[in-house]
């Protein structure tokens, strides 16, 4: 093996959510529908989430709605704020993929680098599962591509668990289009920022009148809230109140992603995000030790799946689900 390839899981490889199939899957009769924006996924004809090639300079997934049908992403930026939501940091998109520094340029804020979708590669069902593979360009303000993904989005329902869940397996392979560094900040790069009522900070709303308030943070290890910032582990899952009842996102990586396990960018007032590349702010390194320089041509991947559920990670046995999710090829 050269020493390329000890440094890095993959060269110029894209891996596909379709190569890690779904052992368990429901009779649900997943669909696609095209709309001006992307398309919409729909699980029995009701809406489960929508791929939206462009807002406010990335792709992203919004909505995005759990087994109990509930949305499972804070509304705002992308719809106006309601009664129920604050609107701090607007780049927090729902669910989105984007970094805080490549080569200088900032994809993480608004009206910095741009992530422009470029095609769509697959949109299909098959199997219960519905399936959207699309490429990227990543430009500065001057237009200029600094480097390209690709990424697999694979939806299904989960079947036979004690607790109803669905699942997105989100792969996204990075291909350097000239010598580029992603380089070492806490800002970024698998973001999901979850709905204000099940933020650790919303415990504060919580009165014996209004009880429905609130969520925690929890990793593989069992490190609670505000602790686990910062951590590497396997998987962290964010649960809290929806609607009024406890419902959870769980982010589970996968052993072949770069850097496993993922160290996570995770706060208590609502955001939750893998980050292979902040190790000077999470590890206190020294400043520059998180850069993965790519020349051209080289690449990344990175593999997570998202699991919507009910109940807390131990009700929804997301331990369980992990291991189901590593034994994946």
């Amino acid at each position: 093996m050269n020493n390329f390839c000890n440094r890095f899981p993959c060269r110029c490889t894209v891996l596909f959510a379709a190569a890690c199939f779904v052992c368990h899957t429901t009779g649900a009769e997943l669909s696609l529908q095209k709309t001006d924006t992307g398309y919409n996924v729909l699980a029995d004809k009701q809406i489960f989430a929508g791929y939206i090639t462009d807002f406010q300079g990335t792709p992203i997934v919004y909505p995005l709605i759990g087994p109990s049908g509930s949305k499972m992403t804070r509304d705002y930026p992308m719809l106006k704020r309601n009664s129920n939501e604050e609107t701090d940091h607007p780049h927090h998109r729902s669910l989105w993929f984007s970094h805080g520094d490549v080569s200088g340029v900032n994809f993480w804020l608004l009206n910095e680098g741009t992530i422009r979708h470029q095609k769509f590669r697959k949109a299909e069902t098959d199997n219960n599962t519905a399936v959207i593979i699309t490429e990227n360009n990543w430009t500065d303000k001057k237009g200029e591509i600094l480097c390209r993904d690709v990424r697999s989005l694979r939806f299904g329902e989960l079947e036979g668990r004690n607790a109803p869940g669905r699942f997105i397996d989100f792969d996204i392979t990075v291909t350097a289009n000239r010598s580029i560094v992603f380089n070492d900040t806490k800002e970024g790069t698998f973001g999901i920022r979850v709905p204000d009522t099940m933020n650790i900070t919303a415990q504060k709303y919580k009165t014996a009148e209004n009880p429905h308030w609130g969520g925690h943070l929890i990793n593989a290890e069992g490190i609670k809230d505000g602790e686990l910032w910062g951590k590497r582990s396997p998987w962290v899952d964010y649960y809290g109140f929806v609607d009024g009842s406890i419902q959870g996102i769980a982010v589970l990586n996968h052993p072949s992603s770069f850097r496993y396990p993922a160290y996570w960018h995770a706060r208590d007032y609502g955001l939750f995000a893998a980050n292979p590349f902040g190790i000077y702010h999470f590890e206190g390194k020294k400043k520059g030790a998180g850069n993965l320089k790519l020349e051209e041509g080289e690449s990344f991947t990175l593999r997570y799946r998202i699991v919507l559920h009910t109940g807390t990670d131990k009700e929804a046995g997301i331990e369980r689900l992990f291991e189901e999710y590593r034994s994946c090829k």
